[in-house]
C-alpha cells in the first residue's frame, strides 16, 4: 500500500475520501468537527504539492434519498475556516456538471462533493457509479479508515478503477498502530473488551486470544462468561444461546496460557435508570432481578494491578453503562489507569472514546482510533477492504 507521500500529485485531480460525518445541532452548526480537523493533514499536504483537491465523503444515513438535511455544505462552509481557503461546493457528487467543476479546477484548489449516500449505488458499490465517480481522479487517496471495512464504491469501487493511489496520513497512522499493537507489540500484551454482548465482539475475542498474554473482559458481556461458569447473574443482559461457546473460549484462553480477568463485583441496580436503587455486592451475590451495570471497586483494583506490568494495550468497549453517571465510576476509574499506564495504549470504538473523553485523559492516550467497526474488523483480524483496494 503506497503513501499519500509516494504519489505524484502536482496539477493531478486527487479524489480525497475522508469521513467527515460530523454531529450536528438543529441549526445546522457542527457540534464536534473533530474527524474533519484528524483530515486536515492530508488535505494540506494535497494543496503543498499543488494537486487539485476533490474532497467527497458520506454524512448521515439519507438512504439513497436527496434529503438535504444531511447535505455537507455546511461542512464545505467550516473547512473554508480551517484550510483558510475557498472551498468551492458541488450540488451533486456525479455527472457532467461536476466534472466540469473538476476541470476547472487550479493547482491548490479545493472542491468538495455533495453526500455520497444521496445514492444508494454507493452503498451497493454499484460499477456504473464507481466509474463515474472515477472519472473526476487522477489520483485517488483513501484516508477514511472509519469506513475502510465497507466495500463502498468511494471506498473500493473507485479504488479499482484509478490507477495512481495511496493512503492519506490519518488512514496510515491508524494502520500503523494497530500493527504495532498487534503484529509486533512489546509485551506483555493486553486486551480490554467490554460492551454489551459477546455475539458482536466473538470474532474479535477468538482472533485476540492467539495474540494477547491478558485478556480483561467487562460489561455486560462479562455476564455470558460469568454464567456459563455458574454463576447466578440475576436479571443482568445474558446470551443463554452463547454459554457453550464461551465455556470453549476459556477452555481455549487456558490451553493457549492467556490469562482472563472477569469482574469480581459490581455496581448493580433494580433497573436500568438514573434514579434506580443501587448497591455494590459481589459477583456472586447480585440480588434476584437485579442488574449488573457498571464493574464495582475490587474489580477496578483487580484490573489494574493486571495492567500493571504490560506494555501494550489494545481496548474497545466500556466496563458498563457509563453515559449513566451511576454506572460510569468503573469505566472512569480504568480509563484513568490506562491513561497513566506506561504502556502503549490504543483505544477504538465510539464508546470507548467517548469514555475516555468523559475522563478527561484523551491526552495521555497514545492512540484513539477514528473507526469503530473497522477498528473492530481488524481486531477480528479480517482485512478491510478500503485498505486491500490500495495494494
Amino acid at each position: 500500500m503506497k503513501s499519500i507521500r509516494d504519489l505524484d500529485l502536482e496539477n493531478r485531480r486527487v479524489l480525497v475520501r475522508v469521513d467527515f460525518n460530523v454531529p450536528m445541532d438543529e441549526s445546522g452548526a457542527i457540534t464536534d468537527d473533530i474527524r474533519i480537523r484528524e483530515a486536515l493533514p492530508t488535505l494540506e499536504y494535497v494543496r503543498q504539492q499543488r494537486g487539485r483537491l476533490i474532497i467527497c465523503s458520506h454524512r448521515g444515513r439519507p438512504k439513497g434519498q436527496r434529503a438535504m438535511e444531511f447535505s455537507l455544505r455546511p461542512v464545505a462552509a467550516h473547512l473554508e475556516t480551517l484550510l483558510g481557503c475557498r472551498v468551492t461546493m458541488a450540488d451533486d457528487c456525479i455527472g457532467a456538471d461536476v466534472e466540469q467543476l473538476a476541470q476547472q479546477l487550479g493547482p491548490g484548489d479545493v472542491m468538495m462533493l455533495e453526500n455520497l449516500r444521496f445514492y444508494q449505488q454507493e452503498t451497493d458499490n454499484d460499477p456504473g457509479f464507481s466509474e463515474r465517480l472515477a472519472r473526476l481522479a487522477d489520483v485517488y487517496v483513501n484516508d477514511a479508515f472509519a469506513v475502510s471495512h465497507r466495500a463502498h464504491a468511494s471506498v473500493a469501487g473507485v479504488a479499482d478503477r484509478v490507477s495512481v493511489k495511496g493512503a492519506g496520513f490519518l488512514l496510515q497512522k491508524e494502520m500503523d498502530y494497530f500493527h504495532q499493537a498487534m503484529d509486533d507489540p512489546v509485551r506483555p500484551l493486553a486486551a480490554i473488551v467490554g460492551g454489551a454482548k459477546v455475539s458482536s465482539k466473538l470474532g474479535a475475542l477468538e482472533n485476540m486470544l492467539s495474540r494477547v498474554d491478558k485478556m480483561l473482559i467487562g460489561g455486560a458481556m462479562a455476564n455470558t462468561f460469568l454464567k456459563c461458569r455458574g454463576v447466578d447473574v440475576g436479571g443482568s443482559l445474558v446470551e443463554d444461546e452463547l454459554l457453550d461457546t464461551a465455556r470453549d473460549f476459556i477452555a481455549k484462553a487456558d490451553k493457549q496460557g492467556v490469562a482472563l480477568y472477569f469482574p469480581v463485583d459490581f455496581v448493580a441496580a433494580e433497573a436500568f435508570a438514573a434514579d434506580a436503587a443501587v448497591k455494590n455486592v459481589t459477583y456472586r451475590e447480585i440480588p434476584k432481578g437485579w442488574l449488573a451495570l457498571d464493574i464495582g471497586p475490587a474489580t477496578v483494583t483487580y484490573f489494574q494491578e493486571a495492567l500493571a506490568d504490560v506494555k501494550t494495550i489494545v481496548w474497545n468497549g466500556p466496563m458498563g453503562a457509563f453515559e449513566i453517571d451511576a454506572f460510569a465510576r468503573g469505566t472512569m476509574a480504568l480509563c484513568h489507569a490506562v491513561a497513566a499506564s506506561h504502556a502503549l495504549s490504543i483505544t477504538g470504538g465510539g464508546d470507548s472514546n467517548a469514555a475516555v473523553k468523559k475522563a478527561g485523559v484523551s491526552d495521555q492516550i497514545s492512540y484513539m482510533s477514528t473507526g469503530g467497526g473497522a477498528f473492530l474488523q481488524l481486531m477480528e483480524g479480517k482485512p478491510l477492504p478500503g485498505v486491500e483496494a490500495l495494494k
